[in-house]
C-alpha cells in the first residue's frame, strides 16, 4: 500500500497531527509484518513440490532448461480431448516410473491398443505412441484410437495430463506412408519437380494437415539423407532429394517449416546420415559401417541438418550405423561424441533427440531391450522408440530406464533435462 503524498518534497510522516503520524506509522509496521508472513506461507508451498531424492522412492521433478521453442496448434478431426496448455517451466512432481516414462515412445499390434497400454497412459508413465500400418483401417478408425488415448491421459490420476501425448507415424511422403493421402510426392520426386522449392512446401503442408485431422502429432520426416549413388539405400526407395547437399538442405527446410505452420511438429532424419549406405546396408536388418571421412560427413551429411535447426525443426533422429570417423566403437544413436559432441554442440541443437526403432538389426551386438534402452539414454538420446508392435517392449524400457535412474546408474542431472525437453515438446503440442 502506497501512503498518499504530501506536498512535493514533504516527509508524509510530517502531515497532519504527531497523533496521525503514528498511528500511520503502527499502520505500516503491520502492513509490513502481514505482507512478509503471506510471503513466507508462499514459499513454503512453493517448497512443497520439490520432493525428495529418488533413492528414496518419493517422485523427483525435472529441472533442467527446456529445450525447443512451441509450434502453432494443431487442428483434429476427431473426438480428442485438448488439455490446456502446460507449463514446461514448472513440471508437476514425478515418481521415478513416471520421469522414465517420459522417455518412451510405445506401439502396439492390431487396430486397437491393449488395455495395459490405457492403464500406462493413466498412471503418467507414456510419453507417445507410434503408429504403423496394421494399427490404421482408415482415417476415422485412427481418429478414434486417437480420440480414446487423449481421454486416457487426461485422467485425473495423470499428474502430466496437461501435456499432450506424442502421436506420431511416419508419413514421408511416396513409398513411405502411413496414411492414404498428402504428400503423394517421394523426396526424389520432389527434387526432381520443375518447382521443388514450391514443391517440397506443398508436401509439408500436406503432410502436417493429413496427420492433424487425425489428432497426430508428430511426423518423423523429411528425411535427409544426401544419397551417393543411383539405386542404393536411399535412392531406391525414393527416400532422397538429392545428391546435392544444399538442394536436401533447403527442400528439407522448407517441408520443416511448411509442416511445423500445421502444428504438427517434424522430425530430421537420420543423423548424421545415411546418404552414403548401399541398397544393402539397412540398419533395420544387420549392422551398418560407413566409412565416410570427417570432412564428408560435415560438408555433406551433416549439412542439411544446420539449415533444419535454423528452420525450427523439433525432433531429430540418430542413425544405428557406425561412423568410424565420429566414434569407431558404438552406433551414432548409443555415442554421446555424435549425439553430445555432433549434434548439440557442433551444430547447436537444443530440441528433442530420438532414436531409431530400438529393435533394429543393428543393435543385435547390444543385448536386450533393456540394455539397448539403458545405453542410448546414457548416450543422450531423449526418446526411446520401441516400435516392435508389443506395449510390453515399451514397458520393459521404462523400467530399466527406471531402475538404473534410482540406483544413479544414468545421470539423474542429465536424466531431468532429457524429461524437461521432452515435456517443452509436448506442450508446445496440441492433442
Amino acid at each position: 500500500m502506497t501512503t498518499p503524498a504530501g506536498p512535493h518534497g514533504a516527509d508524509p510522516a510530517q502531515d497532519g497531527s504527531p497523533a496521525r503520524a503514528g498511528r500511520r506509522r503502527r499502520l505500516r509496521t503491520v502492513l509490513t509484518v502481514v505482507v512478509a508472513v503471506c510471503a513466507a506461507v508462499v514459499a513454503g508451498v512453493a517448497g512443497l513440490s520439490l520432493v525428495r531424492s529418488a533413492g528414496s522412492g518419493q517422485p523427483v521433478p525435472p529441472h533442467a532448461a527446456a529445450g525447443s521453442g512451441a509450434a502453432g496448434s494443431a487442428g483434429s478431426g476427431s473426438a480428442a480431448v485438448h488439455p490446456p496448455k502446460a507449463n514446461p517451466a514448472a513440471p508437476p512432481a514425478l515418481s521415478p516410473a513416471q520421469l522414465a516414462g517420459q522417455r518412451v515412445i510405445y506401439s502396439y499390434r492390431g487396430l486397437t491398443p491393449p488395455a495395459q497400454l490405457f492403464r500406462w497412459i493413466r498412471a503418467g508413465q507414456v510419453a507417445g505412441v507410434i503408429f504403423f500400418g496394421g494399427n490404421i483401417s482408415g482415417p476415422a478408425q485412427l481418429a478414434g484410437v486417437v480420440a480414446r488415448l487423449d481421454r486416457a491421459n487426461a485422467s485425473r490420476h495423470n499428474p502430466l495430463r496437461h501435456y499432450p501425448l506424442l502421436l506420431m507415424t511416419d508419413q514421408e511422403g511416396g513409398l513411405v506412408r502411413r496414411l492414404p493421402g498428402a504428400p503423394a510426392l517421394s523426396e526424389k520426386q520432389i527434387g526432381e519437380a520443375l518447382r521443388p522449392a514450391a514443391a517440397a512446401k506443398d508436401a509439408g503442408r500436406g503432410a502436417g494437415r493429413n496427420l492433424a485431422g487425425i489428432g497426430l502429432n508428430v511426423n518423423l520426416a523429411p528425411v535427409l539423407d544426401v544419397y551417393r549413388t543411383p539405386g542404393d539405400f536411399d535412392d531406391q526407395f525414393g527416400r532422397s532429394y538429392s545428391a546435392s547437399a544444399h538442394q536436401v538442405s533447403y527442400l528439407g527446410a522448407n517441408f520443416i517449416k511448411a509442416q511445423q505452420a500445421t502444428g504438427v511438429a517434424a522430425t530430421a532424419k537420420h543423423f548424421p546420415g545415411l546418404g552414403a549406405a548401399s541398397a544393402a546396408q539397412n540398419t533395420d536388418e544387420q549392422p551398418v559401417t560407413l566409412h565416410v571421412p570427417l570432412s564428408a560427413l560435415h560438408r555433406t551429411d551433416e549439412y542439411p541438418y544446420k539449415a533444419a535447426i535454423r528452420a525450427g525443426v523439433k525432433l531429430v533422429m540418430v542413425s544405428w550405423a557406425v561412423y568410424p570417423a565420429l566414434d569407431p566403437r558404438v552406433p551414432a544413436g548409443l555415442s554421446a561424441k555424435v549425439v553430445g559432441g555432433e549434434l548439440r554442440q557442433r551444430l547447436g541443437f537444443t530440441g528433442v533427440t530420438i532414436t531409431d526403432a530400438l529393435e533394429a538389426g543393428a543393435l543385435r551386438a547390444y543385448g536386450t531391450t533393456w540394455h539397448r534402452a539403458i545405453l542410448a539414454a546414457g548416450a543422450g538420446m531423449d526418446l526411446i522408440l520401441c516400435s516392435a508392435q508389443q506395449a510390453a517392449q515399451g514397458n520393459l524400457a521404462r523400467i530399466a530406464l527406471s531402475k538404473d535412474y534410482q540406483q544413479g546408474k544414468l545421470d539423474r542431472a542429465a536424466f531431468q533435462a532429457a524429461v524437461q525437453r521432452v515435456l517443452a515438446l509436448r506442450s508446445s503440442l496440441r492433442g
